[in-house]
């Protein structure tokens, strides 16, 4: 079990051009159990491990907020994917580093497909970092590309 204040910014992505310099990749599917803003629970099945995961209320900026995971079996998930709220998100995760940071850049597919969004975590709030070229305009805070809010809709 891991409990921790996650600092992150989230941004847009111009291209695929990040793709040549991904050190990994890995399958994701997952979906929410809770999606209330004060407390989202979400399941995980990323590559051949699984997670449980609660996070609290973002802060004013949307940047920090108190995350709790809990790894379980897959066939744990599996069987708590039914019991998700609406769509599950099906997307790519691609592990970039630039500089001395990992973005997590993730292509998503099923009903989000041709978003692409990248993550970065932070130590603090106001950390410098220098912006991959194929990073595009800042999205942190803005909720409709929160996962919770993506799993709502249907784009297709």
């Amino acid at each position: 079990m891991t409990k921790t204040t996650e600092i992150e910014r989230k941004f847009l992505v111009k291209n695929d051009s990040f793709k040549e310099k991904a050190i990994s990749k890995e399958r994701i599917v997952q979906a929410y159990l809770s999606t209330d803003p004060e407390r989202t629970i979400r399941v995980r099945i990323k590559g051949n491990r699984a997670f449980l995961t609660i996070k609290g209320k973002t802060n004013h900026l949307g940047t920090t907020r108190f995350e709790w995971e809990k790894e379980i079996e897959i066939e744990e998930a599996e069987q708590l994917l039914p019991l998700c709220l609406l769509f599950p998100i099906e997307k790519e995760r691609y592990l970039v580093e630039y500089k001395g940071f990992n973005y997590e850049v993730d292509v998503f597919f099923g009903n989000n497909e041709g978003l692409i969004l990248a993550e970065l975590e932070l130590e603090d709030e106001n950390q410098f970092f220098e912006k991959p070229d194929w990073l595009g305009d800042e999205v942190t805070g803005r909720k409709e590309y929160y996962n919770s809010f993506l799993s709502k809709i249907k784009r297709l």
